[in-house]
């Protein structure tokens, strides 16, 4: 069968458009990815149009409409992953409507999809004490007692994204005072995240006992399955979960049901604004571009608002990992962002 209008300008788009000209991360190339072969999954078994035969006039703006319908209703995806679902289509038939005339109507109808309200949400984060159970959680007498310990508390003290975890390499810990973690976020941006001197301490342990033949070589996950491959965000996932389970049995005041890995995000960035730490401090400290993105933490509920002002975190100790507050070196760089 002759390749179709639609599959040769999405292969170009993803291909040789994103990559090559918008210079974009893999991980967001996948995401889109992701979109298209669930249209396609959408377009087969609700549509009856096998994924070779699929050219751009089918894919009016009514199709789409039901896709995203399809997306919440049947898959039960949330408000937040269809506007996702929809900007990838929107990004894709930008792309068409530049590549050819003949269906820029078409490509406009689409394009003027509006995002789809979503509600508002309060923050889901653990309290000091609810770290400090899921800490409390990892057995540090085994090997992989110690591996978790170090990717948990590396992920908290952090505030980095589970894909940015995911991604983090040996040499992107800097073992010299001042201890450091490089971490590339979206839009393949770095930052550098300063360590505390017993967090250092316990990363660098990890590594002489996981990487025990590094010589600096780059490229090497830091942390890795069984495989030798990195962690995926989903192995990350059910680490977190496993740990979280045995904190829910001993403290479950402390340990909401559920658990993400942003919520290690959440948590550890209203633990710096509860600290009193300005919030144009935490947007540098999270990766953010926006400072609007990082107000968020302070669009909290009154009670949340009263503790932001009035409490400051107690320490949390687990095999000597102590919380980040309580390092001067810390909160000097912090200052001089």
């Amino acid at each position: 069968m002759k390749p179709t209008n639609f599959a040769r300008y999405m292969s170009t788009y993803l291909t040789e458009f994103l990559p090559g000209v918008k210079g974009v991360s893999y991980n967001t190339i996948a995401s889109k990815r992701d979109t298209y072969m669930l249209l396609f999954k959408y377009l087969k078994e609700c549509q009856n149009l096998k994924p070779e035969a699929v050219d751009i006039p089918q894919l009016s703006m009514e199709v789409i409409n039901a896709f995203l319908e399809w997306l919440e209703i049947t898959r039960n995806s949330s408000v937040s992953t269809r506007n996702i679902r929809l900007a990838a289509i929107r990004s894709l038939f930008s792309y068409i409507q530049m590549q050819t005339p003949d269906y820029i109507y078409q490509c406009q109808q689409i394009l003027s999809i509006p995002r789809k309200k979503e509600p508002e949400h309060n923050i889901e984060y653990l309290t000091v004490d609810g770290i400090k159970a899921v800490l409390d959680a990892v057995d540090t007498s085994t090997k992989q007692g110690l591996r978790d310990l170090a990717l948990l508390s590396i992920m908290y003290d952090s505030a980095a994204r589970v894909q940015e975890i995911a991604d983090l390499c040996v040499n992107d810990f800097r073992i010299e005072k001042p201890s450091t973690l490089r971490l590339t976020g979206k839009g393949q941006k770095t930052r550098i995240i300063p360590l505390m001197d017993n967090t250092a301490a316990l990363l660098t342990k990890y590594i002489n006992l996981f990487h025990p033949h590094y010589k600096g070589a780059h490229g090497i996950p830091l942390f890795s399955n069984r495989n030798g491959k990195k962690l995926t965000r989903a192995g990350i996932t059910y680490i977190l979960n496993k740990y979280v389970d045995l904190a829910k049995e001993e403290h479950p005041s402390l340990v909401p049901e559920t658990v993400s890995p942003h919520g290690l995000r959440h948590s550890k960035s209203m633990h710096m604004l509860q600290a009193g730490v300005p919030l144009i401090y935490i947007r540098d400290f999270l990766g953010h571009s926006e400072i609007s993105t990082t107000e968020i933490y302070a669009r909290c509920d009154s009670e949340q608002k009263r503790k932001a002002i009035e409490a400051a975190c107690p320490s949390i100790t687990k095999a000597d990992v102590p919380l980040w507050h309580s390092d001067s070196t810390l909160m000097e760089w912090l200052q001089s962002l």
